[in-house]
């Protein structure tokens, strides 16, 4: 092209754009915009210089404009022939941080992250040695709309020597960060590096390990120094965060401190409790951290396994969301303390306050042929039936083996589409409940079947599951009612009919 030569761009902002070559003398590009006559607050001049400072402060390339002065005789501004720049033309992330005001700051996580609101705290940081980058991260107030859907995010900017490369490195953040927003350059990279030169860099995984650091220390900072935003941060990310336990191994005991539980302590909803936390209000002889699984907070904080622990005083984790039964799969300790379900195995708590063990060895001859009749009529749905030391108020719950998935970790993966064999559960009973004691004395054979099934099936709505054949349950549920009732009542349903 001749030194005069240029071309001209044209679009009406409906779809379409038209490009034809032009004589322009001087270098440079203008551009001209025809604003609607309701947009003309946008001819102003301080308008515009206040959108150019928020959007291209950080352009390398000066953007000039002229300037205005006061006209008396026109009463108003003019416009004159000097020109003046009007953007810094360096990346904000590149200045000093003494240059640069919090306010600024939080103007250009507005524009990088598309919020309105202001982000919950930031770090900027200028690594140099072996490796040369600079990091600008933030953590947002909010959670954006597309948190859960992984294929869209808009995490980390990447720039190389200030060159935009791409708008969401995913290599840069792990996922359980991906609500991280911020900017990347490094002066390391290749300008034509591709995603797949991303997954195979040692530069990458460098800059990635520190920016990760970097931000779990940016939220062990709020946890310590400013738990309300924290709690703002563990309501909007919490889900996502607790998936480091499992993701992040090499910083699995840092993120392990940062997870918020609710518990039986308060009995609330909200998770505001650290692990941290219980380990420091543990009773003296317990050794374990306990917790129960359940898919809402009504079924976990209703659980019938927490009975015992309830009067013993023993604090339980209320673990609700979906994502727990992975965090637990991960986190076996804290602290050097184990974690342990209320609803697996064997339960001995004969170290705190008392000995719970002992309490049903009585029993245990007098109701040793009621557990095998139960048994013999749950031969397809229990795997054994027993006495229990977990109840004091409720008949019957459901137990899993120790080293077997929960019932509710089952539930999740049916409902995900998993066929997982069938595992049967153990059934434990109440000695000292009335319906227990009443069993021992039901001398007809059909009535007594009924009513095992139905001590089951409370047990599986008592953990908030599902009953693989309800109307079953309501016909055995009448037909016991109807009996206590007196009334001619006959058998409605037996098993395997």
């Amino acid at each position: 092209m001749a030194p005069d030569d240029g071309v001209r761009w044209e679009s009406s902002g409906e779809g379409s754009y038209s490009v034809e070559p032009i004589r322009k003398e001087g270098r440079g590009t203008d551009v001209i915009l025809h604003l609607r006559p309701e947009e003309d607050d946008l001819l102003s001049g301080q308008t515009l210089r206040s959108i150019l400072t928020k959007y291209s402060d950080h352009i390398t390339v000066p953007v000039l404009m002229r300037k205005e002065k006061w006209d008396a005789d026109a009463r108003g501004q003019v416009i004159t022939d000097e020109e003046e720049q009007v953007n810094q033309a360096s990346a904000l992330w590149a200045r000093p941080k003494s240059e640069i005001s919090e306010e600024q700051y939080h103007e250009f996580y507005k524009h990088v992250a598309h919020d309105d609101e202001a982000p919950l705290a930031f770090s900027h940081a200028r690594v140099e040695g072996r490796q040369e980058y600079t990091q600008l991260l933030f953590v947002p107030s909010r959670a954006p709309y597309d948190l859960w859907d992984r294929d869209h995010r808009r995490g980390i900017k990447l720039y190389v020597r200030r060159v935009f490369i791409m708008d969401d490195a995913k290599q840069l953040m792990p996922e359980y960060l991906r609500f991280v927003r911020g900017i990347i350059d490094s002066n390391d990279l290749p300008l034509n590096v591709s995603r797949e030169i991303l997954q195979r860099s040692r530069i990458v995984e460098t800059i990635r390990a520190a920016s990760v650091k970097r931000v779990l220390g940016l939220l062990d900072d709020l946890a310590a120094n400013h738990p309300e935003k924290y709690a703002t941060f563990w309501k909007e990310f919490g889900r996502a965060f607790k998936e480091g336990v499992v993701e992040d191994v090499a910083n699995k005991d840092r993120v392990a401190a940062l997870l918020r539980f609710a518990t039986t302590h308060d009995d609330r909803e909200e998770q505001t409790v650290s692990l941290a936390d219980y380990v420091g209000r543990m009773k003296e002889g317990q050794d374990a951290i306990y917790y129960v699984t359940a898919d809402g907070f009504g079924a976990a904080r209703h659980s019938p396994h927490l009975e015992i622990f309830r009067k013993k005083g023993v604090e339980v984790l209320l673990m609700y969301d979906r994502v727990d039964e992975w965090v637990v799969s991960a986190l076996t300790e804290f602290d050097g303390k184990p974690l342990r379900s209320v609803t697996k195995g064997d339960l001995d708590l004969g170290a705190i306050g008392g000995a719970t063990e002992t309490e049903a060895e009585g029993p245990q001859t007098e109701y040793k042929e009621l557990a095998a009749r139960i048994q013999d009529a749950l031969k397809d749905r229990a795997s054994a039936v027993r006495l229990t030391h977990r109840l004091t108020d409720s008949p019957a719950c459901l137990v899993s083996d120790e080293h077997g998935i929960s019932t509710n970790l089952e539930r999740l993966l049916k409902a995900s589409g998993q066929k997982i064999p069938t595992m049967k559960p153990v059934l434990e009973i109440n000695p000292h409940h009335p319906i227990v004691e009443r069993l021992k004395t039901e001398t007809d054979d059909s009535r007594f079947s009924d009513w095992s099934h139905t001590l089951f099936d409370q047990a599986t709505l008592a953990e908030g599951g599902q009953l693989d054949d309800p109307a079953a349950f309501v016909k055995r549920l009448n037909t016991l009612m109807l009996t206590l009732a007196g009334g001619p009542a006959s058998r409605i349903w037996t098993p395997g009919s």
